[in-house]
């Protein structure tokens, strides 16, 4: 048996939190271990509605001092993740003009009902403040009210029963998996005595060390302190290491993706953010070349087998056919869905729309034969990681007697480091100095920053592409040897987006695993299993229709 590695600090999960302090505490110079059970950025954080957003609906909870912090951290990724993160114009239809009024200051007061209709006047005063507690960094412009007239001129499939609409802007992630991984090379880059270990499952701990079954074998990690970032798997991170708690009590959310070019259309690139018949807040958007729709917003408590399920569905095409009666909906435009459980708080409230979305990071304390704390990380929206990151480094610094070295606040994430100010002349050199066309070097621009450069430079003029996707061999297999790929889905489903846009087609995901295969050295039966597992998920729990895309 290997000696136990010392270390100051080891993250037990690995998505956008978890990742963010990583980044954070190899900044610092401390020695970390990150490790999870899938793969990064893999379980919760790969389910978000793709928004980067300061929670507009936040303000009506009272839950200013979140709205502020999402707001300031929204402003802060569109400067350090300009490849990733974009601007996102958002209308919200206003249904009546003083509704709600009521319902909202019962709300503030701390009733578990939520205000529903709410109205111009109400809209009004709530695009205000956001545009107040936005102020920071600010890099949108303010909000701006229409008339129905200019809302139907605008978006002419939408409901007539709108009285105004509410226009304002915030942000989307266009890969949210990959800002995970980004996070963690930057970590790695910073401490090169850091690690990061995707399919890395705890098997055992005696307090004194904690043991991982990687793919290289059994590794003792004996970590200073411990911070359990497993999302609604925490409490069962925490039975493993000893403790019984009851820190989580998650909420289901689900999405689907649909190739509705009509809907796109009528967006125009903007998001429509309204209210279902229910009272619940819905959105859709165009996300890459399709019609993202979500959410819901269900009690669950089931991470590993969670998904979208048939009676979401037709909620969510129930409440499209409301909103936007000048369109069709119906299942055969669905290419992609997904669904994860928010690891919230526990809580009692009537309505999971009310529970709140702040975080917290209790400590558990050293008992027994546990010779170290365990910090969990509890709560919080994927747009306030790096402001939850570096509270909980503070907290560890100051246990570890130590001091900050670097803030993160300006901190460019992974291909976000030189953006350039111009990306169309940044294209042409990155063109002429590779043999590819301009309009290759901006597409790997968008999709990987500045990293780009180093996949066009092994690309070459003339690439080997897919079938069906615009994805080239030589790029997969830079994705492969340089990001930690160690199985199919890791690729298909989190370093690239060709499963959740739906591009991808059973043809390209023959070839993909044939190229894994080579790269990773993968036997025969090997590569034939990692081919029928993935494609037997995609098809049942991601509802992707691989045969259709690939006579398509």
């Amino acid at each position: 048996m290997t000696r136990p590695q010392d270390i100051d600090v080891l993250i037990l999960g690995a998505g956008i939190n978890g990742a963010g302090l990583f980044r954070d505490l190899c900044e610092q110079g401390l020695t970390c271990v990150i490790a999870d059970k899938g793969d990064f950025g893999g379980g919760t954080s790969a389910a978000p509605s793709r928004l980067i957003h300061g929670g507009i609906k936040y303000l009506e909870t009272a839950e200013l001092g979140l709205v502020a912090q999402s707001t300031l951290e929204r402003n802060l990724l569109l400067k350090n993740a300009p490849h990733l993160v974009k601007p996102l114009a958002t209308v919200i239809p206003i249904f009546s003009w003083f509704k709600g009024v009521g319902a909202a200051l019962r709300t503030l007061m701390g009733s578990t009902t939520a205000p529903r209709n709410r109205g111009a006047a109400l809209m009004k005063v709530g695009l205000a403040m956001y545009d107040f507690y936005g102020r920071r960094h600010r890099v949108m412009p303010r909000h701006q009210m229409w008339s129905k007239a200019r809302a139907l001129r605008e978006i002419p499939p939408l409901t007539p029963r709108i009285v105004a609409a509410g226009h304002y802007y915030d942000a989307t992630v266009s890969m949210p998996e990959r800002l995970v991984w980004e996070l963690l090379a930057d970590g790695i880059q910073a401490q090169p005595l850091s690690r990061a270990l995707n399919h890395a499952a705890l098997t055992d701990s005696d307090g004194d060390g904690v043991t991982l079954t990687t793919a290289d074998g059994p590794l003792t990690l004996r970590p200073r302190i411990v911070v359990n970032a497993a999302g609604p798997w925490i409490d069962r991170v925490n039975e493993q290491l000893g403790m019984t708690t009851a820190m989580i009590g998650g909420t289901k959310g689900s999405h689907i993706l649909l190739d509705h070019p009509a809907l796109l259309r009528a967006l125009n690139g903007r998001m429509i953010y309204f209210e279902a018949d229910d009272g619940r807040i819905c959105l859709v958007f165009d996300y890459l070349g399709r019609a993202l729709v979500g959410s819901t917003d269900i009690r669950a408590d089931d991470p590993d087998t969670v998904a979208c399920e048939d009676p979401e569905i037709d909620y969510f095409l129930s409440a499209l056919r409301g909103l936007l009666p000048g369109l069709d909906f119906d299942r055969e435009q669905i290419v992609y869905a997904y669904s994860g459980i928010r690891p919230l708080p526990a809580s009692d409230a009537d309505n999971p729309g009310l529970i709140s979305r702040d975080h917290s990071a209790p400590v558990l304390e050293p008992a027994g034969d546990r010779r170290w704390p365990v910090i969990c990380l509890v709560g919080g929206k994927w747009t306030t990681f790096r402001g939850f990151a570096a509270e909980v480094a503070d907290t560890v610094l100051s246990r570890l007697e130590r001091t900050r070295l670097r803030d993160t606040q300006d901190a460019p994430i992974g291909g976000g480091r030189d953006y350039p100010a111009d990306a169309a002349a940044w294209a042409r050199d990155a063109a002429g100095a590779s043999g590819t066309s301009p309009a290759r070097a901006a597409t790997l621009l968008a999709r990987y920053g500045t990293t780009a450069a180093g996949i066009l430079q092994i690309e070459g003029s003339d690439p080997q592409m897919l079938r069906d996707a615009d994805y080239s061999h030589a790029e997969l297999i830079w994705l492969i040897t340089h990001e930690q790929v160690v199985h199919l889905p890791d690729l298909v489903m989190r370093r690239t987006a060709l499963a959740v846009t739906g591009q991808l087609s059973a043809r390209d995901l023959d070839c993909i695993a044939g190229i894994c295969g080579a790269a990773l050295g993968w036997s025969p039966d090997r590569t034939a299993s990692e081919l029928e597992q993935t494609r037997a998920m995609l098809v049942s729990r991601h509802r992707l229709r691989l045969d259709q895309a690939a006579e398509a």
